[in-house]
C-alpha cells in the first residue's frame, strides 16, 4: 500500500511538471526523490518488521551491487545481529568501522556484537576507544554489562543509573540490573528493581520470572501482586518450585509443582516430569 501510494504521488508529481513545462531534468530529479524515500522506507521495514533472514539478504545483495554504501552495511550489520549471526555481524561492524565514515555508534554496536558473541575482552577494548563525551543509552548499558562480566560492581551500578537516565523506556535495564544484583546475592535489592522495570513494562515476563525468584531466594513463596496471565501464572509457581527445592524446601516445591499444574491451562510437561522425578 505504501509503495503503492509512493507511486502514486510520483506520477502526479510527473503530470505536474509537464503541465507546467519542466524538463527532462527536473521530472529525473523529482523520480529519484520518491526512488530515495522508496528505499528509505523499505531499509526502515527489513531492519525492524521483516524477517530477520530475509533482512540478511536483502542488504547483503544491496551492498554487494554497492559496495561504497556504509549504511547498507550497517544494514547488513543489523540485520545479522537480528538474525543471531553475531560472528558474520562483527565482520561487518568492522568494516564499516574501518571507512572514513564510521562513527562511534557503530563501535557500540560493534561491541554489542561481540558482547553477543561472548567476547568480552574485545568489546571492553572498543568501549575503552570511545571518548567520555560520547554519552548514549546503548553506550552506557553495554559499559554496564563489561563492568558485571568483570565483577565491578561499583563501576556496574554507576553504569546501570547513567543508563537509566539516558532512556524513557527503562525497563530492560533496570531488569537486567536486578538480574546483577540477584547474582551477587542481592535479593532483596534485586527484588526493588524487577518491581520497577514491571511498572515500566508491565507486560515483561523475564521481569516477572526474575522477581519471583528473587523473592524466593528470600524464602517468600508467594506470587507478587502483578498482572499475569494463567500460563504465566502456572510458569511462574514453577519457578518458585524450583528455587525451593534447590535451597532444600523439598516439601515447598512439591506444592508449589502441584499448584502450578493445576493452574496451566494445558498439560504442564516440564513441572508433572519434575514432580514425578521427586516423588519417585
Amino acid at each position: 500500500m505504501r509503495q503503492s501510494l509512493l507511486w502514486t504521488t510520483a506520477l502526479l508529481g510527473f503530470g505536474f511538471l509537464s503541465a507546467c513545462g519542466g524538463n527532462d531534468a527536473q521530472v529525473q530529479e523529482a523520480l529519484d526523490d520518491v526512488n530515495v524515500i522508496d528505499e528509505s522506507n523499505l531499509n526502515d521495514l527489513m531492519l525492524t518488521v521483516g524477517d530477520p533472514e530475509e533482512g540478511v539478504a536483502y542488504f547483503a545483495g544491496a551492498s554487494a551491487q554497492n559496495p561504497d554504501r556504509i549504511d547498507l552495511k550497517r544494514g547488513l550489520a543489523k540485520s545479522l545481529v537480528r538474525a543471531g549471526k553475531t560472528t558474520e555481524a562483527v565482520s561487518v561492524w568492522r568494516q564499516v568501522l574501518a571507512s572514513p565514515e564510521g562513527t562511534n555508534a557503530d563501535r557500540v554496536a560493534l561491541a554489542d556484537a561481540l558482547i553477543r558473541n561472548s567476547d568480552w575482552t574485545a568489546a571492553a577494548a572498543e568501549l575503552n576507544q570511545i571518548p567520555p563525551t560520547f554519552e548514549t543509552f546503548e553506550r552506557y548499558r553495554l559499559e554496564a554489562m563489561v563492568a558485571d562480566s568483570n565483577k565491578d560492581w561499583a563501576k556496574s551500578d554507576s553504569f546501570y543509573e547513567v543508563a537509566i537516565g539516558l532512556t524513557t523506556r527503562p525497563a530492560g535495564v533496570l531488569n537486567n540490573w536486578g538480574f546483577s544484583k540477584l547474582t551477587r546475592g542481592d535479593a532483596k535489592g534485586a527484588e526493588k528493581l524487577f518491581i520497577e522495570a514491571l511498572t515500566y513494562d508491565g507486560s515483561m515476563f523475564t521481569a516477572k520470572n526474575n522477581l519471583v525468584l528473587a523473592r524466593a531466594t528470600q524464602g517468600k513463596y508467594e506470587l507478587p501482586v502483578v498482572d499475569m496471565t494463567q500460563t504465566e501464572r502456572a510458569e511462574l509457581l514453577y519457578t518458585m518450585a524450583l528455587a525451593a527445592i534447590k535451597k532444600g524446601d523439598t516439601s515447598t516445591g512439591k506444592r508449589l509443582l502441584r499448584e502450578a499444574i493445576d493452574t496451566h491451562p494445558q498439560f504442564f510437561e516440564a513441572a508433572s516430569r519434575s514432580l514425578a522425578a521427586l516423588e519417585g
